[in-house]
């Protein structure tokens, strides 16, 4: 739907508002981000705005540099002052399932180490309930992949393995495999997250709970804040 790229690069942009001289980002990634990532650039190039990003993912620091926006690390930066990423889906409480394009664990150690943590997306995004037709990444060891899918299957989900453009597996930038696992809705978010993890050769799961500080959502006539409860 066309009003989908615009409501995303209104959220996109009023998220960048709360960007400051200075400031030094993380950044996630997916095609709201990139929105995000071109305002961010335009501000630098126009506006002479200092900031530096540290990416969650390869493909947004390619985006990053074509943009002219300089890069840093967690190395560097242990703490950020503002986290900016997308969504798959948003519940009314803020929780959030991401990494539907494969980068979920270096997107929640990013979104971690940040002050505030920034969801933006369009109102596609929002849901009633976490799994309502929306399958959940699991990053999972090549290795491990066997084991985790039969562990996965015993608990209820459908886990179907990510694949690239060409047929292959896709391979995340940790080097791993991705499923994604058909749980139905997510009656115990914070008990299935668990018992994922506890499953040896799971690196990380797309279930980002009690993580973002506000979501801002574009609309197909605005904006749209959800700011999470106190």
């Amino acid at each position: 739907m066309a009003w989908r790229e615009s409501a995303k690069e209104r959220a996109a942009v009023e998220a960048v508002k709360l960007v400051k001289d200075g400031f030094v980002l993380g950044i996630g990634a997916g095609s709201t981000v990139a929105y995000a990532l071109r305002e961010i650039g335009r501000k630098i190039k126009e506006e002479y705005f200092h900031v530096s990003v540290v990416s969650a993912s390869s493909q947004t620091s390619k985006l990053a540099r074509e943009y002219g926006i300089p890069l840093t690390s967690l190395d560097e930066h242990l703490q950020l002052d503002l986290d900016i990423d997308g969504a798959d889906q948003i519940d009314e409480k803020l929780n959030l399932i991401k990494g539907m394009g494969g980068a979920l664990t270096r997107e929640k150690i990013v979104a971690s180490a940040s002050k505030t943590f920034v969801v933006i997306g369009d109102e596609s995004k929002l849901t009633d309930a976490l799994g309502k037709n929306q399958p959940l990444p699991v990053e999972v060891l090549p290795f491990a992949l066997p084991f985790v899918t039969s562990k996965i299957r015993k608990i209820g989900g459908q886990p179907v393995l990510k694949k690239s453009s060409l047929g292959s597996p896709f391979i995340t930038d940790n080097g791993n495999y991705v499923l994604n696992v058909d749980f139905g809705v997510i009656k115990n978010p914070l008990r299935l997250d668990r018992k994922l993890k506890s499953l040896p050769g799971v690196v990380e799961t797309g279930l980002f709970l009690g993580m973002a500080d506000v979501a801002i959502v574009g609309t197909k006539t605005g904006i749209k804040v959800i700011r999470k409860k106190q």
